[in-house]
């Protein structure tokens, strides 16, 4: 008895629409990889951005640039990796658009140096 409800609880956690990718019809959300995008972006999209860091704005707040413009992110302090990154330094952001009524901003999971 107590096999079989184990089994059942587990068993959405091994479904294939667990391990899939996600819906990729149309209206699904596409990743975006540019400021460009992500200033005209949805809440919520998901972002990879690769460009530069080039200041901080506040306590956890920065700016960042690549060829199509800047936008500010937000990265927690675990966030950052092990090594030191300056405003010259490539790094590779993944996280989600954060747009409020008056901005927007990329709250940022990872940050990744590609140097």
């Amino acid at each position: 008895m107590k096999r079989s409800i184990l089994v059942l609880l587990l068993a959405p956690l091994f479904s294939a629409a667990v391990l899939a990718e996600g819906y990729t019809g149309p209206g699904a959300i596409t990743q975006v990889s540019t400021v460009a995008a992500a200033l005209d972006a949805a809440d919520d999209t998901p972002v990879v951005l690769q460009g530069q860091i080039v200041k901080r704005l506040q306590d956890e707040l920065y700016e960042f640039k690549d060829a199509s413009g800047t936008i500010q992110v937000e990265i927690d302090d675990e966030d950052w990796p092990a090594q030191a990154v300056s405003e010259r330094a490539m790094v590779k952001l993944t996280g989600e658009v954060d747009r409020d009524l008056t901005s927007r901003e990329i709250d940022v999971d990872s940050v990744e140096l590609i140097n």
